[in-house]
């Protein structure tokens, strides 16, 4: 770890920041209305800690083994984390107990099985449903069709809650395409009540807090479309090294 890592880390936080508070404000919100979550695969933990030092408080792993491998060296006194990888059944029990929030809830497979773990412990566990809005063979998530089904199967668990939805895009060549998928993403939960009427059907713990979309190339499209809360990696940290 060298002295200029840190100093980038810091002038990218800045900067980031300061990009969120202007796409809020475009977008007629607060920045205090957007969280800002680091992803941060791959990043050493004295690396998380510095960014949690500047003020960053919502940090997100991808793999389970490497959360579980970090988990004892994040300062997380006043700083959430969070699971934003996809998700195997198997691996749920190992991470239930260490994060606040699952982003990445896209099967009733899954969903059962993070209710049957959380309640094990008493607890109740909050997720995001994790949506392919660009209908990808290869990316997990429901299909938007399919939402309005899982969410009402969802609502028959205990031990678990909905607080959103999560979606990653397809790769778009331009900031126009990609702000489509993000604005067909913002049209499917706000109002909830296109899909669900929650009063009518008591779906107690399915919920619309919480929509997470745009990562280091689009998070600032992503604010102007209406999310309130980014996934933002390599913009902060800096380009992974996979050598």
């Amino acid at each position: 770890m060298t002295e200029k890592l840190l100093t980038d880390v810091e002038y990218n936080y800045k900067f980031i920041d300061e990009r969120i508070a202007e796409a809020a404000e475009k977008s007629g919100r607060k920045r205090e209305d957007i969280t800002f979550l680091a992803a941060t695969k791959m990043v050493e933990p004295e690396v998380i800690n510095h960014a949690i030092s500047l003020g960053l408080d919502h940090i997100g792993e991808n793999k389970v083994q490497e959360l579980l491998s970090k988990y004892d060296k994040y300062n997380l006194d006043n700083c959430s984390l969070q699971f934003i990888g996809h998700l195997q059944t198997n691996k749920v029990r190992q991470i239930i107990d260490k994060v606040d929030l699952i982003q990445s809830a896209d099967s009733i497979k899954l969903a059962s099985e993070i209710s049957k773990q959380a309640l094990k412990i008493n607890k109740n566990c909050d997720v995001l449903v994790e949506v392919n809005i660009g209908r990808e063979e290869n990316k997990s998530g429901v299909m938007p069709e399919q939402l309005e089904e899982l969410l009402c199967q969802i609502a028959e668990l205990d031990g678990i809650s909905v607080k959103g939805l999560m979606a990653i895009p397809p790769i778009c060549e331009s900031s126009q395409k990609i702000s489509e998928f993000f604005n067909k993403m913002h049209n499917l939960p706000f109002p909830f009540n296109i899909f669900i009427d929650i009063s009518q059907k008591k779906l107690d713990n399915i919920g619309m807090n919480i929509l997470s979309m745009g990562m280091s190339a689009d998070y600032y499209e992503a604010v102007l479309a209406g999310a309130n809360m980014v996934r933002v990696g390599s913009a902060l940290f800096g380009a992974r090294n996979y050598t």
